[in-house]
């Protein structure tokens, strides 16, 4: 299930963090040193130092932005946050290879293991801005290639294999995470989303109906069923 979050940041929180990434002191390393075994031979970007004041203020201004946001709450159904980390491709051939995340991955803020059911990446750079970039995504139904607009996300299953093409001219800025949810089966997540949308739809039809209170009931029901927290 791919989840289009559309303005996710602010246009205020946006400058801000472009701001953050487009200085010219801005603590960029190799992004390898982040890549476990496998993905490190597929991976050539750059990333932000974690511990620098650029990435600390930057991960507070996304996890403020996520946990706003009513969507990525019901698509992720989040238990854990991992630390959002920031990446730029640019500078010629930058890419990451078809890959799969680790399952599970250690975050420093806070310091918790976070297992991976939910991808997120966060676009900071618009698409005209940069040739290349895509974050295509393989799954059951064939591949799926995201570019979207600065400040838009996407939410993808963490268990998919996925890669960003190569980035040809200018830099592709983004941010990028791991949700640990409450509802570790992706296919009953997105039951549980398909239910959400459709009660919002109804009560945005037919108001607080008696039908709209009783599916209501069903979807707490499911949640409490299979939900761990």
């Amino acid at each position: 299930m791919l989840i289009h979050l559309k303005q996710l940041l602010t246009p205020d929180e946006l400058a801000q963090a472009r701001a953050l990434l487009q200085a010219a002191d801005a603590p960029w390393i190799d992004g390898r040193r982040s890549a476990g075994a496998q993905a490190v031979q597929a991976k050539n970007n750059e990333q932000l130092a974690q511990d620098s004041p650029s990435a600390t203020t930057l991960r507070a201004l996304v996890l403020a932005a996520v946990q706003r946001d009513p969507l990525f709450f019901s698509a992720a159904l989040p238990r854990k946050i991992f630390n959002p980390l920031f990446n730029r491709y640019g500078g010629g051939m930058n890419f990451y290879g078809a890959h799969v995340d680790n399952a599970v991955l250690h975050s420093r803020a806070p310091d918790q293991w976070v297992r991976t059911d939910v991808s997120c990446t966060v676009f900071l750079a618009d698409p005209d801005e940069y040739e290349g970039g895509e974050l295509v995504v393989h799954d059951t139904y064939g591949q799926q290639a995201v570019k979207l607009p600065a400040g838009d996300a996407v939410l993808y299953p963490g268990a998919s294999v996925h890669e960003v093409r190569p980035v040809t001219r200018g830099a592709r800025l983004a941010s990028f995470f791991w949700v640990e949810s409450m509802v570790r089966s992706d296919e009953q997540r997105r039951l549980l989303f398909e239910l959400d949308m459709a009660l919002l739809a109804l009560r945005k039809t037919q108001g607080e109906s008696a039908e709209a209170t009783r599916l209501t009931g069903v979807y707490h029901n499911l949640l409490r069923m299979w939900a761990s927290t």
